[in-house]
């Protein structure tokens, strides 16, 4: 069993094992009703029922269920960034060179990318509670004024500066931030349209991020 990351969310980070165990339980079934019920109705009362856990287990952790979510959220772009992690170390394996965490030379940049996208998008398919949280920019969910992606830009920033041989500054950091933004956008568009993602907007949305990317990284 994987740990659960540490969430500034988390009124108390678990310790024991016992601790951990719990604290994982209860985010997966928090996962599982905000599928089944969505956010509004989602409840700190149902999350510890489904969980199994008595409901001081749930307030141990967390005061209130937006700071459930936005665990969740954390613990979700954890499991993302290790999922693109594997993948670009699988390429790298892949090529005369390559290294664990690269994709073999800076010129791999737009397979990095598709890895980028390919994991967020199997995420969004499979992933419960992933369609509503994702990465907790629009927690509560729909939010009109959602926080923007930062912490979402500055992970891959920093995973990616690799691939790109570039130092990880201010200004890559603004451009993976637009990046992240306006693919966010479209893929919220491809799954309004089918609930699996609408190839054609998907399509559009790669091409978008490889010529915007294109003009700065290559």
């Amino acid at each position: 069993m994987k740990p659960v990351p540490h969430a500034t969310s988390l009124r108390r980070a678990p310790v024991q094992r016992r601790s951990a165990e719990r604290l994982t339980r209860i985010l997966d079934a928090c996962a599982e009703l905000l599928d089944e019920v969505g956010y509004d109705a989602l409840s700190t009362r149902a999350v510890a029922q489904r969980a199994g856990v008595p409901i001081g287990s749930v307030y141990r952790f967390f005061g209130n269920k937006r700071q459930m979510a936005d665990a969740l959220a954390q613990r979700n772009l954890e499991r993302y960034v290790e999922r693109v992690t594997e993948r670009l170390r699988q390429a790298g394996g892949d090529h005369p060179g390559g290294r664990p965490g690269g994709a073999g030379n800076a010129g791999d940049w737009r397979a990095a990318m598709d890895a980028v996208l390919d994991e967020y998008l199997a995420m969004k398919r499979t992933a419960p509670g992933f369609s509503l949280v994702d990465f907790g920019n629009q927690i509560p969910v729909g939010a009109r004024n959602g926080e923007p992606n930062t912490r979402v830009a500055d992970r891959l920033t920093d995973l990616l500066s690799g691939v790109l041989t570039r130092t990880p500054d201010e200004g890559l950091r603004r451009v993976f931030l637009v990046a992240v933004e306006s693919a966010d956008t479209l893929v919220q568009l491809a799954f309004r349209l089918d609930p699996q993602g609408d190839e054609a907007v998907i399509t559009e949305t790669r091409e978008l991020l490889r010529a915007y990317l294109g003009r700065v990284l290559d």
